[in-house]
């Protein structure tokens, strides 16, 4: 299994990121755009999720469900990254800024935070940085 990591820019929070991902729609899944197919899109496709990068901290994950190709405004082709609208917290990790998406094996991913720290994804992407900074969450 093999997951991706995408920047959610403009997205300061998990509740911005799940009102973002009301729309574009394709399938009745969330939609995020990309420029270039993964090549390793199979091993994405057997549970992979796509980590996302909130104010420079990983702070969640969506499971992926699917890789769809689609035409760009300009005529060229682009990807739709197909994802759950389930949103897992997972413990926060800084990220330093990047274009595009990459790879993250799964033994390199974060862990999801699970029932026991319910609330901290709520907390303040701030707080959550220190709290990261001490290994704390």
């Amino acid at each position: 299994m093999l997951h991706m990591i995408k920047l959610a820019v403009g997205c300061p929070t998990i509740d911005a990121l799940k009102e973002r991902m009301k729309s574009p729609r394709f399938r009745g899944y969330g939609a995020i755009t990309t420029r270039t197919m993964p090549k390793r899109a199979d091993e994405i496709l057997d549970g992979g999720s796509l980590y996302r990068v909130l104010n420079g901290l990983i702070l969640c994950r969506q499971p992926i469900v699917g890789l769809e190709p689609y035409e760009r405004q300009d005529g060229s082709t682009g990807t739709l990254i197909l994802v759950s609208d389930d949103i897992i917290p997972v413990q926060a990790r800084a990220m330093r800024p990047f274009q595009g998406w990459r790879y993250l094996k799964a033994e390199d991913a974060p862990a999801d935070l699970g029932a026991i720290s319910d609330g901290i994804a709520e907390l303040p992407p701030r707080l959550h940085r220190i709290l990261s900074e001490l290994a704390l969450c």
